[in-house]
């Protein structure tokens, strides 16, 4: 079944829909209420996009890929919004490579054409980009989603954003997710993932303050309600 006022599937343990009142939050999961929702997309006809959004830092990467696996039995793909970052080169020439990572550094047409393609039944298998942290660059085509996939995991900072044109993504959406973690543990997470990459202290200090949490900040601020909201564990 699927609430009347919004395309989500609706679980047993399913709260009255929020959808159209931005103040309110969507029904509340943990993972395994995640991986429900995910089972009754698939149950539905037809390929299915599920859009898993939050801050960076928030683990939308790590949760997609235990969804993933929670679901190996059944014919699956994820589709990383971070594969589609703009170059460094189009960066620089825009002014905006410090700020790599904002809102306005992806192509959001881009995203938006392969989500139609995925929904055309007609375009067979479907490449994808996928973003390689090491180098920092997005590779071209990294990833083929074939005819057979029925659900795609769609997860990325802004899927959820209401700046323009980040809205337009939206009707290719069946179900959304926000994944919800306090700003100190997003902190927390980040500088490790920081030091990982061998910056100092300093710099991870700038990178914090003047990109990560601000985008951060972004993300909680100025999405849209999702249809569910997964409470992340801190210390994680």
């Amino acid at each position: 079944l699927a609430c009347g006022r919004c395309k989500r599937p609706e679980t047993i343990s399913a709260q009255p829909c929020k959808t159209g009142q931005a103040d309110l939050m969507g029904q509340r999961i943990d993972s395994d209420g995640l991986l429900e929702v995910a089972r009754a997309l698939l149950a539905r006809p037809g390929r299915q996009v599920l859009a898993i959004a939050g801050a960076p830092g928030a683990g939308k990467s790590t949760l997609v890929e235990a969804l993933a696996r929670g679901l190996a039995d059944q014919p699956v793909a994820i589709l990383p919004m971070d594969g589609y970052h703009y170059d460094d080169g189009v960066l620089h020439a825009m002014g905006r490579r410090p700020w790599k990572g904002a809102p306005d550094t992806f192509d959001v047409g881009g995203l938006r054409t392969t989500l139609t393609r995925l929904r055309d039944p007609a375009e067979g298998a479907v490449a994808v980009p996928v973003f390689d942290r090491n180098l920092e660059i997005s590779r071209g085509s990294a990833r083929l989603i074939g005819p057979e996939v029925r659900l795609i995991l769609a997860e990325g900072n802004y899927l959820l954003l209401k700046r323009d044109p980040w809205p337009s993504l939206r009707a290719h959406f069946d179900a959304t997710v926000m994944i919800d973690v306090p700003e100190a543990e997003l902190k927390r997470r980040l500088r490790g993932r920081w030091v990982g990459h061998g910056l100092t202290p300093p710099e991870i200090d700038t990178k914090l303050e003047d990109n990560d949490l601000p985008n951060g900040r972004v993300v909680i601020g100025e999405s849209i309600a999702p249809d569910y909201l997964l409470r992340a564990e801190q210390g994680s």
